[in-house]
């Protein structure tokens, strides 16, 4: 099993298969705060104004540029809703991949170390 630390030091790549359920569990204990909706990992990061959450999404604009692996966002006065799954998996019905995780550790990451 792969912890935050590790999916960190990765990068993500093309991947045609989804993970199955037993693989995104034991994923999902790395990344903690990290809740499994609707196909996809989730999770809510907090910010005490409008400009914190704005700099917390421009800050992971630059990871998630450079991993080519985008999530859907929602943004709010205080809050940004990260949704990521895998498109391409799956001959294009969509799952989770371990680019989803990668991702997930890296914005993790970034938020305590500047947002926490």
């Amino acid at each position: 099993m792969s912890n935050a630390a590790d999916l960190r030091k990765q990068k993500c790549r093309h991947q045609m298969t989804a993970l199955n359920a037993e693989e995104v569990a034991q994923h999902l204990q790395a990344v903690s705060a990290w809740k499994l909706q609707n196909g996809k990992i989730v999770r809510e990061f907090t910010f005490p104004d409008y400009y914190n959450t704005l700099a917390f999404v421009n800050a992971i604009a630059y990871i998630i540029h450079a991993e080519d692996h985008h999530p859907e966002l929602v943004i709010t006065y205080k809050h940004c809703i990260v949704k990521f799954n895998t498109h391409s998996v799956n001959d294009g019905k969509g799952g989770l991949s371990d680019n989803d995780f990668i991702c997930a550790a890296k914005l993790d990451a970034t938020f305590e170390r500047s947002f926490a």
